[in-house]
């Protein structure tokens, strides 16, 4: 009735008026040309046959058919391969070992162990399904009601929120198609999809799913992540956590719990109630998960400039390991311990040289045989990835005057023969005394001790500039030399490591050749042993009697020549080293050794800018002293 009324009250038509109405505009318009071309008579005009719609639909249909068809067909002629699907990921993790055992660094993608659905806790799967595909079990790779409902709740929202894609499809996505956003690869996701549930059971594809999904920090599948933050395995997670690992799907980056664990939490917290709301665990359950959030497993950390030591060792890998494709454990050389030492005294050593226009350094220990026990590359690793301790090739100065004062001992000389300190000239080569004073005649210990360029380079021509080289050579120097009587004052370049190794021999009366390494170990992810670094090194390049000698004119260095600053406490005990200085103050080294360790240090600038009075007995052997008296004690 209210119906009626409100019509009425429109002013709708009344059906008797209408028709009167009709007969009169009829009657006038009598005589004038029909509103119809061709009939004469509107009353009779011919009806439109439907068989004109339904050939244009019909058409429309064809043609929408063909297109789409192609679309398709063309989406699908590249499909990817499903083979392989259930064989190992080809980007394996690398993990760093210090010689402790703690972790250096982790390269690469971690994917854990593969672990079937059966054999990890029943938690994760049923999380998994209540936050991410509540009808897996029940569609056929696609789910209508899931897709309706997302774009529901996107229209509802007024943003995307909800993409609405099954597991199926997102394993397919993930295994095999690239993540950008295309038609084409929505289709081919679809095509792929009804393919793995065709080919696979849906605990298989489950399964296939929890192995390969990424749930941040470099982790792929429930296992890295669950061994990654909670120190467990897949099959040992508990309510809560296979909550946090559920809810990491929806964004693994920005939820990850090593980058925002309060997300992280508050996105467990929606899995927790969708697996109550779904029937997998009890009200009860959710709500005490909730009130006791997952804790991280503490992970250990080692300061940035290790990462210098972790480069060097990853270039050496394919040497000893080849192309293996499974997941290494590499263990190294290297000592936490002294790595800090070593950094510390090298930043120290830095500040204090600051105003003196010194901008890098890099030090490098190593134990009697080569082993690396500390390699600091720079200042800031963050700011530089260049390694300065093994890639810098610098000139250095003085430091040099060590292989060549022992070429002239092999050549018979003693710390005690005389030398005279007087200006001397080679083929208009007149090299000068850094005090541009002259002593005449001096010893070789306190030539060696005062750094004397000028009875250097007598030395140099007594044991003759070649076989300098070849010494420098079998002392595992393999840089460009210059062959001319400049060697003899540092003019070739070299870097801090290999120059640090070849004082090594000189530590011992077995003078035997140290080849720098940091590698002690490799294995697979299973154990097996890839390689083992097997002998003590080199054999013996440096006969006892000389290398006793040498550590004489060594010891006078620090005892009272240039290198006082790097006298060490009485109760660690001696120091044996030598300074080096390059033209212009461009470089400042010491290098020297204690008990079983050598150590160097190096100051300059990447650009080779001059420093402001930085010799290599200052700044640099204090920094080598504080090292050494931290690492020795």
């Amino acid at each position: 009735m209210a119906k009626s009324k409100t019509a009425k009250s429109k002013g709708a038509p009344r059906i008797g008026k209408a028709k009167r109405t009709d007969t009169k505009s009829a009657s006038a318009g009598k005589g004038k040309p029909s509103a119809f071309p061709g009939n004469s008579n509107p009353r009779r005009a011919p009806r439109k046959s439907p068989w004109r719609e339904i050939r244009l639909v019909l058409i429309a249909v064809i043609w929408l058919s063909l297109v789409g068809g192609g679309f398709i067909a063309y989406a699908a002629h590249d499909l990817p391969s499903t083979e392989g699907l259930t064989g190992p990921k080809s980007a394996p993790a690398l993990t760093i070992l210090a010689a402790d055992g703690s972790r250096l660094a982790q390269f690469g993608a971690d994917w854990g162990e593969f672990v079937h659905l059966h054999d990890m806790s029943p938690l994760l799967p049923q999380a998994v399904i209540a936050i991410e595909d509540r009808r897996f079990y029940e569609h056929s790779g696609m789910d209508i009601l899931g897709v309706l409902r997302a774009i529901w709740r996107n229209i509802m929202s007024g943003h995307l929120r909800e993409g609405g894609s099954t597991i199926t499809q997102q394993l397919a996505k993930i295994a095999f198609l690239t993540p950008a956003k295309s038609l084409k690869r929505k289709v081919q996701e679809l095509f792929l999809a009804f393919h793995l549930e065709n080919k696979f059971t849906k605990d298989e594809i489950l399964t296939l799913y929890l192995n390969r999904v990424y749930l941040g920090a470099g982790t792929y599948g429930v296992d890295a992540a669950a061994r990654r933050y909670f120190g467990k395995s897949a099959s040992e997670v508990s309510l809560s956590q296979a909550a946090l690992l559920a809810g990491l799907l929806k964004a693994p980056s920005r939820l990850s719990p090593a980058r925002n664990l309060k997300a992280a939490h508050r996105r467990a917290a929606l899995v927790l109630d969708s697996m109550a709301t779904g029937g997998f665990v009890s009200e009860a359950d959710a709500a005490y998960a909730k009130s006791q959030p997952t804790k991280l497993i503490k992970q250990e950390k080692l300061a940035g400039s290790a990462h210098h030591f972790c480069d060097w060792v990853r270039a050496q890998l394919p040497a000893h390991a080849g192309r293996n494709s499974a997941a290494l454990t590499v263990y190294t050389t290297l000592d936490p311990t002294l790595q800090m030492i070593a950094e510390t005294a090298l930043a120290r050593g830095l500040e204090n040289v600051s105003k003196h226009d010194a901008r890098e350094g890099a030090l490098v220990a190593l134990a009697q045989d080569g082993a690396v026990l500390a390699m600091v590359g720079g200042r800031d690793y963050d700011e530089s990835q260049f390694n300065r301790a093994s890639q810098a090739l610098r000139q250095p100065g003085s430091a040099f005057k060590t292989i060549v004062y022992l070429a002239g001992i092999e050549a018979g000389l003693t710390p005690d023969d005389t030398f005279d300190d007087a200006p001397i000239e080679i083929a208009g080569w007149a090299p000068r005394n850094y005090s541009g004073k002259y002593q005449g005649p001096v010893s070789l210990r306190r030539a060696f001790a005062e750094s004397i360029n000028s009875v250097a380079v007598r030395v140099g021509q007594h044991a003759g500039i070649d076989e300098v080289a070849k010494l420098a050579r079998h002392l595992g120097i393999n840089s460009n030399l210059p062959p001319d009587a400049s060697l003899s004052l540092g003019s070739g370049e070299v870097s801090l490591l290999q120059l640090t190794a070849a004082y090594a021999p000189l530590i011992a009366s077995t003078g035997a050749l140290a080849l720098p390494h940091g590698i002690h170990e490799i294995r697979n992810r299973g154990g097996d042993i890839i390689y083992r670094r097997e002998g003590s090194g080199g054999g013996r390049v440096i006969a006892t009697k000389s290398a006793a000698a040498m550590r004489d004119l060594l010891a006078a260095v620090v005892k009272f020549g240039t290198g006082h600053n790097a006298a060490l406490s009485p109760e660690i005990g001696p120091a044996h080293g030598k300074t080096g200085t390059s033209q212009n103050f461009r470089d400042a080294w010491f290098i020297g050794f204690a008990r079983n360790i050598v150590a160097g240090v190096w100051l300059g600038n990447d650009d080779g800018q001059a420093m402001r009075g930085i010799t290599g007995g200052g700044a640099p052997a204090k920094i080598w002293r504080h090292f050494m008296n931290g690492a020795l004690r």
